[in-house]
């Protein structure tokens, strides 16, 4: 082999780009000199675009195929060097591949709160994020206007050029919209359409396109967000007035120890039957507006039944209860309660006897006197 085939064979015969980064918008074939055979093949992938840079400046742009590189297939490149079609030489020449599918996942969002006037709350603070995807549409302006000469170019750094302006499109069109903070969720798939729309001609100048733009979320500040909530209970619950009264009554008969239970239950019953008659008689209107009374008033409710008492006896110097009225009758029976053993009930001043307890002396058998002619 001559000098001049080993030289020959130095220089390119096959130019391509493949790709498994997934975020790569731009990759630059290298090659000591930039030396090109003529002839040689470029490859050019689907999803993909080939330009061709000479002396600066942007000569041919080529979509996927294959193609020899010759003077029929590269005209502007042939118009810059004066090339005649018995060329043959190799030239020089930057070869940037463009990487033109769709770069999806990306992410925008609300650096700083929105403050935009709402029909409803008035003045509020709004903030945003969602996702969107970019692909390059026109190479060779995208590689004039964003790229210039890196020799790989990221999609992360443009990322951060599209998020300022999908921000500030998304704030002039909020402030505009006109619609109320609570439907907007309703809205988000308009309201994504309309901010795409809005960006595309500043996109387009970039040599891009935005196939997707999706807005996911958009929320108030934390301390209005509870009192929403708040606002929400309060028209869940209804009759603030009744269920009040409700919560005070479940409130009485959570409270006590065992005897307290026993008692809250006759009182209980009885305050329910009051609080019913109550919340019959008081139809609520708005936040606690009644109607006006009929001619005939209901009658008053029925007095609540007694409370039965449950008591402690001391027995050898402790204390052992609480019974009920019912089990002290059978401890009377049983002898296990004497008219001197000492008892105590809530409400009653110290200890007594059982005898001294009008309600526990009836318990006791009296005897009968001695029968006629005894």
């Amino acid at each position: 082999m001559g000098i001049l085939d080993f030289l020959s064979g130095q220089f390119i015969d096959v130019i391509h780009w493949t790709d498994d980064t997934r975020d790569t918008m731009v990759w630059r074939f290298e090659r000591e000199g930039h030396e090109i055979k003529y002839g040689a093949k470029l490859t050019v992938r689907e999803g993909q675009a080939a330009v061709f840079v000479h002396e600066g400046q942007i000569a041919d742009v080529f979509t996927p195929g294959l193609y020899m590189l010759e003077t029929n297939n590269m005209p502007i490149m042939t118009t810059l060097q004066h090339w005649d079609h018995g060329f043959r030489s190799p030239f020089k020449s930057e070869v940037y591949f463009v990487n033109t599918t769709r770069f999806n996942g990306l992410k925008w969002g609300t650096k700083n709160p929105i403050i935009c006037r709402d029909p409803e709350f008035g003045p509020v603070r709004l903030r945003a994020y969602g996702t969107y995807s970019v692909r390059v549409s026109d190479p060779a302006k995208f590689l004039v206007e964003i790229v210039g000469t890196d020799g790989e170019f990221t999609s992360g750094e443009i990322s951060f050029q599209i998020r300022n302006i999908i921000v500030q499109e998304f704030s002039r069109l909020i402030a505009s919209s006109g619609i109320p903070v609570l439907d907007m969720a309703a809205n988000t798939q308009e309201l994504g359409q309309m901010l795409s729309k809005g960006i595309s001609s500043t996109i387009a100048e970039y040599g891009l396109t935005l196939p997707e733009l999706y807005i996911e979320n958009i929320s108030l500040p934390d301390a209005v967000e509870k009192a929403l909530d708040k606002r929400t209970s309060m028209g869940v619950v209804g009759d603030l007035d009744a269920y009040t009264r409700f919560q005070a009554a479940e409130a009485l008969g959570a409270e006590g120890s065992a005897a307290g239970q026993a008692m809250g239950t006759g009182f209980g019953a009885g305050m329910g039957m009051a609080m019913g008659g109550a919340m019959t008689g008081a139809q609520a209107g708005p936040w606690g507006a009644r109607p006006q009374q009929t001619a005939a008033a209901a009658p008053p409710p029925p007095p609540p039944p007694p409370v039965e008492h449950v008591w402690h006896v001391a027995i050898n110097g402790q204390t052992q209860g609480p019974f009920s009225k019912a089990r002290m009758g059978r401890m009377a029976t049983d002898g296990e309660l004497t008219r001197e053993s000492y008892v105590w009930t809530q409400g009653q001043d110290g200890w007594k006897r059982a005898e001294d307890v009008t309600e526990l002396a009836q318990l006791f058998t009296v005897l009968p006197p001695p029968p006629p002619g005894a």
